[in-house]
């Protein structure tokens, strides 16, 4: 059975609360329930309630960009699991490449992360990706392995909750190099990456887990690219910044998808 796609937007540090509550709905009124895609958006942390109530009667998942991995405590500006559940929230971003490399968080962080989301309940995007100079002297594939093995390090292939791992795990590939840059890995370039990721998984798990987890791409995913980008084979959604601030941008990722899927 394909894969249902996964088009996602990070609107990242972005948005007023006008803004943001008139994108979700723009967003809401043009993406109904479909057999082929499952659309989510991740505001951010002080909208999400205003936009989990924007889309309460409809299919799109609500999504956080980060979490920490501790119920509660003495983690000043931190987010818990919990609270975000309380917000109506289904899914979280964990290990941006702007969490990795502007701010400092480590894969065993974010493996803490991981660990610690979907024991509370909420489905994980996980986000790997290599920077330029990385790819550049050929490190691509040691790189983005290191990154999953470590951040899905003592994660099962079954969840607490008796679901599948591939049921509440999206893994996303987002070459830094091309993220608000401008620049597209080509569709070869992030079908190999998408291949041998979907190779790891089942050396790490089972073929069953690999072929059943959604693995998106995310890096300067617009209109243009969208189609030719979600033709290939192991690709299963997108993670869009920019173009999802823009509500027709975003819906035509959106159709694209929809229209590959018919």
């Amino acid at each position: 059975m394909p894969r249902k796609l996964f088009i996602a937007g990070n609107w990242k540090m972005n948005t007023g609360l006008p803004d943001g509550i008139e994108l979700a709905g723009k967003i809401r009124d043009a993406s109904g329930a479909n057999e082929a895609v499952d659309v989510g958006v991740a505001p951010p942390f002080v909208y999400l309630r205003e936009i989990s109530q924007v889309l309460s009667q409809s299919p799109i998942r609500l999504g956080a960009q980060n979490m920490y991995c501790e119920d509660n405590g003495a983690y000043t500006g931190e987010i818990s699991a919990e609270m975000l559940k309380d917000v109506g929230c289904r899914f979280v971003i964990v290990g941006h490449s702007e969490r990795r490399h502007v701010l400092g968080e480590n894969d065993e962080l974010i493996n803490r992360k991981v660990i610690k989301a979907l024991s509370d309940g909420l489905d994980v995007i996980l986000c790997i990706g290599e920077l330029l100079a990385q790819r550049e002297s050929g490190q691509t594939n040691e790189v983005v392995t290191e990154q999953i093995k470590i951040g899905l390090e003592g994660v099962p292939s079954v969840c607490a909750d008796g679901k599948s791992l591939s049921e509440r795990l999206t893994v996303a590939y987002e070459p830094v190099w091309a993220i608000g840059t401008g620049r597209t890995a080509t569709p070869d370039q992030a079908q190999q990456v998408h291949e041998m990721v979907r190779t790891l998984l089942a050396d790490m798990y089972n073929a069953t887990v690999a072929d059943e987890v959604r693995i998106q791409y995310g890096g300067s995913v617009k209109p243009g690219n969208a189609a030719e980008l979600l033709a290939q084979s192991d690709i299963d959604g997108a993670l869009v910044g920019g173009a999802s601030l823009k509500a027709e941008d975003f819906i035509a990722i959106i159709e694209a998808g929809v229209g590959l899927k018919k």
